[in-house]
């Protein structure tokens, strides 16, 4: 039997951990012995590991780090960390070093700094194991280069490395330590090897597991929408985050309004900038027509209930929330950024715009005012093939022989 060590930032209700969740339901707990250790010891979905995956955090918060008790517990968490091992001090020249290169660049990331500190400040993990995989980049990504004993690593890339911030000073090239490292899509790949181009020969792209079986279950259990509204509803999934452009739907909603669409936008998703985007929300005069309504345990009776679902972002990995509205045959928007792309072919299974205000409120009014355009693309969007089984061979192989 292999030992088998998966690492991740966080456990929260997002695209990265519902996938690692359907790799882990699908791995044969008779042939691996599976363990999970989560960098910032919380997350709300921990309740949902198979029972044969063992949680290797000796302190555990089953809550969102989204929440307002996720975030008081998130700082505790970053404190501890920086006086645990001396992370703080062995991190200090680093710390000073990025937070430069970011000054001169104009923006300041603290989450990327802070991923440096929280791995050095880790709790250590005595086991060896097979294989060890970082899920996510940043902190899992450096715990497991410097702080896991494994015959093999692999890495998971899901986002465009270097819209989302990193660099190799960042990472201090913890990526030559991977055996093999994993895009979830060709787009997200080829912009990881612009950065790290000697790494070609170990990466692969590895497409996201979704159990299709599932979905339509969940989607018809209660749950959805409550209030009363008659209108067109419009969808988005997605954490309240500068990358998601939630700013520019807003506007978008309002253009829609001033032209009398009888529509209402809802988010599902929570995030840093809730009360930026609710202050915009307010000044826009659509308290009642783009509502925020949080994190959901369920968000399928949504997608299955919405008139058509809306992804209009500044850049994506491959967006899961995507493939879901599409295997319950949803009419979709989505704006022409990286990850997006490979999702939707324009006017084939989707619609496709630019991040603008009046393009994304044009693609709405299209898809609204034609039921059969709806309908065809919705159709569409059913028959997109998922991932198969065989994309799963290509991590256990890492492990050997079982």
């Amino acid at each position: 039997m292999k030992n088998v060590l998966f690492v991740i930032n966080t456990l929260g209700r997002a695209g990265a951990e519902t996938a690692l969740l359907e790799i882990l339901n699908r791995m044969n707990p008779k042939e691996y012995r599976i363990s999970l250790y989560v960098l910032m010891n919380q997350g709300e979905m921990a309740g949902e590991l198979p029972k044969y995956v063992k949680l290797l955090n000796r302190h555990y918060a089953a809550v969102s780090v989204l929440s307002r008790d996720g975030q008081k517990l998130l700082r505790r968490q970053v404190l501890r960390a920086m006086f645990t091992h001396m992370a703080v001090i062995k991190c200090c020249p680093y710390l000073l070093k990025n937070l430069c290169a970011m000054l001169a660049k104009g923006k300041i990331l603290p989450d990327k700094l802070l991923w440096r500190v929280l791995s050095e400040g880790g709790q250590t993990l005595d086991g060896h194991y097979d294989l060890a995989v970082a899920f996510l980049e940043g902190g899992s990504a450096y715990f497991v280069a410097d702080h896991v004993n494994a015959d093999r690593k692999a890495a998971f890339i899901h986002v465009d490395y270097q819209r989302a911030g990193y660099t190799r000073a960042l990472d201090r090239d913890c990526y030559q330590k991977y055996d093999r490292i994993f895009a979830v899509s060709g787009e997200v790949r080829d912009a990881f090897l612009a950065v790290y181009p000697e790494c070609e020969p170990r990466t692969d792209v590895f497409h996201n597991l979704i159990n299709r079986d599932t979905i339509h279950s969940k989607s018809k259990l209660p749950g959805g929408f409550a209030d009363e509204f008659t209108g067109n509803r419009i969808l988005t999934v997605g954490r309240l985050t500068e990358q998601k452009a939630f700013e520019i739907s807003i506007e978008a909603m309002k253009l829609l309004k001033d032209a009398g669409v009888q529509a209402r936008w809802y988010v599902l998703g929570e995030g840093d900038q809730r009360s930026f985007l609710e202050e915009r929300i307010r000044k826009s005069g659509l308290k009642e027509d783009f509502i925020l309504l949080g994190a959901v345990d369920n968000p399928y009776p949504y997608m299955l209930q919405a008139d058509i679902y809306v992804h209009a972002s500044r850049f994506e990995g491959k967006s899961i929330a995507i493939q879901e509205a599409q295997i319950l045959g949803k009419a979709i928007l989505v704006s022409d950024s990286s990850g997006n792309r490979e999702q939707i072919e324009h006017n084939v299974d989707g619609l496709m715009c630019s991040l603008k205000p009046e393009d994304i409120a044009k693609g709405i009014r299209d898809l609204l005012e034609d039921a059969g355009k709806r309908k065809r693309l919705g159709e569409a969007a059913a028959l997109r093939k998922t991932a198969e089984e065989g994309e799963l061979d290509k991590l256990l192989k890492c492990a050997g022989s079982a």
